[in-house]
C-alpha cells in the first residue's frame, strides 16, 4: 500500500512576530531569592542569560534577536525589553525550561509579580511537613 504524501501548504516555519503598536514592553524575572542562597552563582547567571539569548524566538527563529529584543541581567533581575509583541507567559515558559534543564525545577517555582514581572521562589516545603506531622 502506498500512502500519498501531502505537500506542506505555505511557509509555516517562518512566522512573523508582530510589532507593538507603540512604545516598548519590559519583562522582568527577579532571581533574588535563589541568588541570596548561592544557587544562582556567577556561572548559573551567565547560563541563564545565555539561555534566553539563544532560545528566545523572533520571527520563528531562535537566537537571532537583532535590536528588537534586548536581554540584560543586573542586580539579580533578568530584564527583557522589546518592541515586538510577546506574551508574558512565553518568558515564564523559557524560565521553566531552563530550571528543568539545570534540575532546579523541583525546588524553585516562578510566580507572577504584577503585570510585567515574575519572581523565582522556593516551594513551601516546611508547611507541607507540618501538615503531615499533625
Amino acid at each position: 500500500k502506498m500512502v500519498a504524501v501531502r505537500k506542506k501548504v505555505g511557509a509555516r516555519g517562518f512566522l512573523k512576530t508582530k510589532p507593538l503598536n507603540k512604545g516598548k514592553k519590559v519583562f522582568k524575572i527577579d532571581c533574588q531569592v535563589p541568588a541570596a542562597d548561592g544557587i544562582f552563582d556567577a556561572d548559573m547567571v551567565t547560563a541563564f542569560e545565555q539561555y534566553f539569548h539563544q532560545n528566545t524566538k523572533l520571527h520563528g527563529r531562535k537566537g537571532k534577536l537583532s535590536d528588537k529584543v534586548k536581554i540584560n541581567y543586573d542586580e539579580n533581575v533578568l530584564t527583557v525589553s522589546t518592541t515586538m509583541r510577546y506574551r508574558k507567559k512565553y518568558f515564564k515558559y523559557l524560565t521553566k525550561k531552563f530550571l528543568k534543564k539545570k534540575n532546579l525545577r523541583d525546588w524553585l517555582r516562578i510566580l507572577a509579580t504584577g503585570k510585567q514581572g515574575y519572581q523565582l521562589r522556593y516551594f513551601n516545603i516546611r508547611d507541607e511537613d507540618n501538615q503531615e506531622a499533625e
